[in-house]
Formats: C-alpha cells, sequence, structure tokens
C-alpha cells in the first residue's frame, strides 16, 4: 500500500504531466504548439490527474479498512457550523496514517525541489530585462 501511495504521489508531479505532453505532441506532429495540442494537454492532464487523485482516495479507504483506522468526516472550514469540532482536533484524535504521511513528505520534496531549481537553475526571467538592460 505505502509503496502504491508513494508511486502514485509521484506521478501526480511527473508521470502525468509528461504523459499528457506525450499525447499532446502525438496530435500536433509539427514543431511548434497549435491549439489542438494545447487542448489535448489540457483534457489529459485534467484526466490523468483526476484518475491518479482517485486511486490515491480508493488506496486510503482500503488502508483504513485494512487498519480498522476510524474514518472521520473532514470538511473545509468554510462548510462547517460553528459549533463543530476544529480541525487539528479531529488529527489529533484520529491521528494520520501513514499514507497520509507519504503524500505529505513527497508535497514536500516537490517543493524544495522546485524551490531549487528555480532559485539556483532556472536562469534570468523576464524580469530581468525590465530597464532596456540586454536579455
Amino acid at each position: 500500500m505505502a509503496a502504491a501511495t508513494a508511486f502514485a504521489t509521484i506521478n501526480i508531479w511527473t508521470g502525468c504531466p509528461l504523459v499528457a505532453l506525450w499525447a499532446a505532441g502525438q496530435v500536433s506532429g509539427e514543431h511548434r504548439i497549435t491549439m489542438a495540442a494545447f487542448g489535448v494537454f489540457v483534457l489529459a492532464a485534467a484526466v490523468l490527474e483526476g484518475l491518479t487523485l482517485i486511486a490515491l482516495a480508493w488506496l486510503n479507504d482500503v488502508y483504513d479498512e485494512l487498519t480498522g483506522r476510524q474514518r472521520v468526516e473532514r470538511r473545509s472550514p468554510w462548510l462547517r457550523a460553528m459549533s463543530d469540532e476544529a480541525e487539528h482536533h479531529v488529527s489529533q484524535r484520529v491521528g494520520i496514517s501513514l499514507l497520509e504521511r507519504i503524500v505529505m513528505i513527497n508535497v514536500y520534496l516537490v517543493v524544495i525541489a522546485f524551490v531549487v531549481w528555480y532559485v539556483f537553475f532556472a536562469g534570468p526571467g523576464p524580469l530581468h530585462c525590465i530597464g532596456g538592460q540586454q536579455c
């Protein structure tokens, strides 16, 4: 279960966008971006990301059933009644599962990798060209 969750979580950031990009490239057939290719990319990315998120939710439900973990409905703050229990109280009572920890660690690593890439490897962007400088 942990390996499947890690695989699905990593594919949210890497596999799904790459497969969508490949599908768009197959539709385009040219060496430039077309609206058809862009549309295929957006549609394929949305479908693949949605399926991956559904798979993650299913994996979490199966994990909860196998471990006997209590299921608690979690609502967004704006959908809760003012008298409802606070979210941090729910997570303290129920705890965080192994699969949720895997997803959280993956998100932390991806954000750190993005920041490192952006700061050290991305190069100057369009904002560096302001003021008549050569770019």
